[in-house]
């Protein structure tokens, strides 16, 4: 029987998801980081993106996070984020509507506020379509 490790998926308004997987990767500011059972503590920031989890099974699951924290324990990993929605739940024509006024919101900047403003809203934009594109590779 494989190692299994319990997983929590977290958003600011509720519990996106909560079982026992065999693998975790998810979007660090660093870079990807994978995660197998009995993984060394850890506690990481998270960029925009997609965090997978492989279940007992072999099955993948997606779920889209606007960054956040990672919390790595040897038999419990945590994802908490301000926004976390299953990657099928994500709205294309609403992600690709927020880059555009993000672009455009960049290319008529009036402070430095501002500008920072759009582009954390075009990056988490990018990311989603990004998570819709892998989505949609895997069917």
């Amino acid at each position: 029987m494989a190692m299994t490790v319990h997983i929590d998926v977290v958003s600011a308004e509720n519990s996106i998801f909560s079982g026992t997987v065999t693998e975790i990767y998810a979007p660090a500011e660093m870079g990807e980081v994978g995660i197998h059972p009995r993984h060394t503590q850890m506690l990481t920031r998270l960029k925009p993106g997609t965090v997978r989890v492989i279940d007992q099974q072999g099955k993948e699951q997606t779920f889209y996070v606007s960054g956040g924290i990672l919390e790595v324990q040897p038999h419990v990993v945590t994802v908490l984020s301000d926004t976390a929605v299953r990657a099928a739940d994500l709205d294309e024509s609403a992600a690709l509507e927020a880059k555009s006024r993000a672009e455009a919101a960049l290319a008529d900047k009036k402070s430095d506020l501002d500008y920072a403003h759009a582009r954390a809203e075009l990056l988490e934009a990018v990311a989603q379509l990004d998570a819709i594109k892998k989505l949609k590779k895997r069917k």
